[in-house]
């Protein structure tokens, strides 16, 4: 849908548009996989009208150390790095190995902290789809194929409700399927524009999604 601006209710609704795009899978050796936090709302939405299993896949931006809301990279968490190397290029080295552990060590947490003991589930062979609320520079969404791909899936599908054209492209160039409701030509500049409601999803919420 080039070019058309849709605009999703909540996260609820967004993944649930996503899932009728994703028929195809229903019942299938697929696994959902969602980017916490935001990414989990519209993945259970995805896992639950598909009868698929939910789980995580945790990665954190690391933004430039003079505007920390600009991603320059992400890391997964089994240090899965993907960089933006001219922006990376500029920073010093040291301030960014030091600032990928911390992120590397707050992914792990965070891993812990949503999923608790369970193991992760088993990706080997098995249809992979990832899914988050939206792609604006995709850096976050590139370091999850890699840490997808590092257990040998069968397949890589990466659905989102709203990504920038560009970011779409890159995506695509990654993954044996991109999958969308809406890629708006131009991007407004926020994945939260493209929604009425995009309250930010505690912690708490996480964690009741992903049990229930």
């Amino acid at each position: 849908m080039m070019g058309e601006q849709i605009y999703f209710t909540n996260r609820v609704e967004a993944g649930q548009k996503l899932a009728e795009l994703l028929e195809k899978y229903r019942d299938a050796d697929a696994v959902v996989l969602a980017l916490p936090r935001g990414g989990v709302i519209p993945a259970r939405a995805v896992a639950k009208a598909l009868n698929l299993p939910l789980g995580i896949i945790v990665v954190r931006k690391i933004g430039h150390p003079q505007n920390p809301e600009y991603a320059i990279a992400a890391v997964s968490e089994s240090n899965q790095v993907v960089k933006n190397e001219i922006e990376v290029s500029g920073v010093d080295p040291i301030w960014f190995g030091t600032e990928t552990l911390r992120q590397l060590k707050e992914a792990q947490r965070r891993r812990h902290n949503y999923w608790g003991d369970r193991p992760p589930i088993d990706l080997e062979g098995k249809i992979v789809i990832i899914v988050d609320d939206g792609l604006a520079t995709g850096l976050t969404m590139m370091a999850a194929i890699a840490e997808a791909k590092s257990h040998q899936p069968k397949k890589i599908v990466v659905a989102v409700p709203v990504a920038a054209s560009d970011t779409a492209e890159q995506i695509r160039s990654q993954t044996d399927e991109f999958v969308a409701v809406s890629v708006p030509d131009p991007f407004m500049g926020g994945v939260g524009l493209y929604y009425r409601e995009f309250p930010q999803v505690s912690d708490a919420e996480v964690i009741v999604a992903l049990t229930v």
